[in-house]
């Protein structure tokens, strides 16, 4: 759909929520937005899969589809990347998988990220499908989700259905995903090339197996399909699409950052005498500053923990004359922050690990200050500067910084890469 139809259905839809409890047999056919039949159905007795507006207005302004990001967002960006693709691909994309921990308990759902940037779903069982056409930049979107089942939901939550498939999230062709094949099969027979980043190789867990009968032994369903297809990869295209952030992006990673920051604050003015506490405490300090919950499994390490790079475990007594590094940070909309600190249980440094403490400092400025346009550096370029300021710090102080990562000497190059 290209970008000015996309803005016409935004202003004519305006979401539709009294749509999406049209009769059964409306959906076989697809209405225009100026000919879609709507009840005087009120829109808090109607239940979707994931918040909007009509239903959480304390979480969601007009015309957002989700926290910060409006509708037509997401409309902009499938036309964008509509507008990279050859004439006559379609790009692929497949929600992400509920994962268990035990039987039928399951873990807290995330959403898989370049879905989600392009649809704004968020719910298992989807499948997204942008069809470039040969009029210039016009495509169709297609999005295959989960039908409205009472029995299911009352189980498992709301389901958005098929319906709000394309009143609430703009899909110009919504399907059931349980047909998901009969329709691929003709969507990629017509195309000239398919961009996607499913894993196409044979296995148990394949994101497709679920909703492909009579899955071949040797090639799972998706695989079959892409036989005679010439396959690219999307996330090269999809990176240049999303290198640039938009002022909305730009404004959720703000916010989530200034949340994550003064949780961060807040526990450095208290005592702590185990990682774990610690640890809840800042995912509690996240969430009630604003945050949907922390981005990342954090790492609390206090004294000789801390040069463990992905120490997790977060089970140990914090000493009164050790430091505690703690790395973790909030998600807020799918945007993330990742802050690593350092400071004393103590509340004081000792002369040591002051100096240590500026050295690193001294470093952090450094790169920050190189990171603007102007000074065109790329991470590898800012990783070799932070080596540099690092190894001149450390020398400063009277450390022996001859030889390499490899040598006997005490203090070695960093092992991860500055990100």
């Amino acid at each position: 759909m290209p970008l000015n139809r996309a803005v016409q259905r935004f202003l004519n839809c305006k979401l539709n929520v009294n749509a999406l409890v049209a009769p059964k047999s409306l959906l076989t056919t697809r209405p225009s937005p100026q000919s879609r039949l709507y009840t005087s159905t009120s829109t808090a007795d109607l239940q979707f899969g994931q918040p909007v507006h009509e239903t959480h207005p304390h979480l969601l302004r007009p015309g957002e589809l989700t926290p910060g990001i409006t509708a037509l967002e997401y409309a902009q960006r499938r036309s964008t990347l509509a507008s990279k693709l050859p004439k006559d691909a379609v790009a692929v994309l497949a929600a992400a998988d509920v994962k268990y921990r035990s039987g039928p308990v399951f873990y807290e759902f995330h959403q898989e990220p370049n879905f989600f940037y392009l649809t704004g779903f968020n719910e298992p069982e989807a499948v997204a499908v942008i069809e470039k056409t040969a009029n210039d930049n016009d495509h169709t979107f297609h999005l295959f989700v989960r039908p409205k089942d009472p029995k299911a939901e009352q189980w498992e939550g709301s389901r958005s259905g098929m319906q709000a498939a394309m009143d609430v999230f703009n899909a110009d062709e919504p399907g059931d995903i349980n047909d998901v094949e009969r329709h691929l099969a003709r969507i990629i027979a017509d195309a000239s090339e398919v961009h996607t980043d499913l894993q196409l190789k044979p296995t148990a867990t394949s994101v497709f197996a679920r909703f492909f009968p009579n899955t071949s032994p040797k090639l799972d369903a998706m695989a079959r399909l892409l036989e005679n297809a010439t396959v690219r990869p999307l996330q090269p295209t999809l990176n240049i699409v999303r290198n640039i952030k938009s002022n909305a992006e730009i404004a959720n990673m703000r916010r989530a950052g200034q949340a994550s920051g003064r949780a961060f604050t807040e526990a450095m003015r208290q005592g702590w005498a185990s990682e774990k506490d610690l640890a809840s405490f800042l995912e509690y300090g996240f969430k009630r500053h604003g945050c949907d919950g922390s981005a990342y499994v954090p790492v609390v390490a206090g004294g000789r923990n801390a040069s463990q790079i992905h120490y997790v475990r977060n089970d140990d007594v914090l000493s009164e004359s050790s430091l505690v590094l703690a790395d973790a940070g909030g998600e807020y909309g799918n945007y993330i922050t990742d802050i690593t600190r350092t400071w004393p249980i103590s509340g004081a440094f000792s002369g040591p690990e002051k100096d240590l403490y500026n050295a690193l400092l001294t470093t952090q400025r450094t790169c920050i200050s190189l990171c603007r346009a102007s000074a065109s550096n790329s991470l590898d370029k800012l990783h070799e500067i932070a080596e540099k300021s690092l190894q001149d710090s450390l020398s400063q102080l009277g450390f022996n910084m001859s030889g390499n990562a490899s040598s006997r000497t005490p203090i070695q190059k960093p092992p991860d890469h500055i990100n």
